[in-house]
């Protein structure tokens, strides 16, 4: 029988710092689904997957509808990050929609960028 699998976002799999950030919006791949835009680049040699959320107050100036959105990226993200088996990627994913989407929506389009870049790193 095999351990379970641990469903947790710890602080090395936060995508931060201005160069880090900077250099992946300039040198990586970009796509879209329905509510999400996304940007992701491989090539740290055995580190850790990396994430960063978005929700910009052109959308939704109030604070308290923006950090539900992260919220729900980064909770869609942490359950199903397995599916991202390369090491090293660093993705962003930018909330594009002006209505806000519910949890399933978010999930099923997270699940789908997941997808789409393991395919492209294995490719």
């Amino acid at each position: 029988m095999s351990a379970p699998q641990s469903h947790t976002l710890p602080k090395e799999e936060r995508l931060c710092g201005k160069t880090t950030v900077s250099a992946l919006i300039s040198d990586g791949k970009w796509g879209a689904t329905a509510h999400l835009r996304y940007c992701w680049a491989a090539g740290r040699e055995g580190g850790r997957n990396r994430l960063m959320v978005a929700v910009p107050k052109k959308f939704f100036k109030r604070a308290v509808r923006r950090n539900l959105l992260k919220r729900r990226m980064r909770e869609a993200y942490r359950l199903q990050k397995e599916l991202l088996t390369g090491p090293g990627i660093d993705l962003m994913l930018s909330y594009s929609h002006p209505e806000a989407a519910d949890f399933v929506t978010i999930c099923s389009e997270v699940a789908d960028i997941l997808r789409k870049v393991e395919a492209q790193t294995a490719g």
